[in-house]
């Protein structure tokens, strides 16, 4: 079974890829909201997160408090590091569940904002990098979460690898910038995947 991922910067346009792999009928896991998911309801994971950054971590109703942890992380690399060593590996245990669960489809894809070249540490066959300018990325992520500021989303694009460095890992670039159709790129590579 290949194991396809794909990656791309805030607004790039990833997860609407994904969505058309999945109406395909392509399983499609997503790395982020699954670690999201895993922050909220595996209780081992709540409790190593509160052991590294206190009880404010978690909300009175205890659901994980992303805009404050991050308010604490980003300022801190070293305290990032330190999270990411805790969720990761969950993340990748959960991943290596979902693929048994998935052994029978022809091919997989895996979604996430971060992502090594294929082969790289992981278990990736082909990485798809999804591509559009940033003037594009900053205006769909200000309709999509109309409380963020345009300074805000800048901000978390400037703490992502540049779109140079992302194109450096990809097999392949679907290009999301409005002047190609994003159906037609999906089905092409869907068409070589499933071979």
């Amino acid at each position: 079974m290949l194991q396809i991922g794909v990656t791309g910067g805030i607004g790039s346009g990833k997860s609407m890829v994904c969505r058309i792999f999945s109406a395909l009928g392509v399983p499609v896991y997503y790395a982020d909201e699954r670690a999201k998911w895993l922050l909220n309801h595996d209780h081992q994971l709540q409790r190593s997160v509160i052991e590294l950054l206190g009880n404010e971590a978690y909300t009175a109703n205890s659901t994980y408090n992303r805009a404050w942890v991050a308010s604490q992380v980003f300022q801190n690399p070293s305290l990032l590091q330190q999270l990411n060593a805790i969720v990761h590996p969950r993340v990748r245990e959960d991943t290596e569940a979902w693929m048994k669960q998935n052994a029978a489809a022809p091919y997989v894809v895996k979604e996430a904002a971060i992502m090594a070249k294929a082969g790289q540490n992981n278990a990736l066959d082909k990485v798809i990098v999804v591509d559009a300018p940033v003037a594009l990325r900053v205006t769909r992520v200000l309709q999509r979460d109309p409380q963020r500021s345009e300074k805000e989303i800048r901000d978390i694009i400037a703490r992502q690898i540049s779109d140079k460095e992302r194109r450096q890992i990809a097999d392949y670039v679907i290009y999301n910038d409005e002047s190609k159709l994003l159906i037609p790129q999906v089905w092409k590579l869907h068409l070589l995947f499933k071979k």
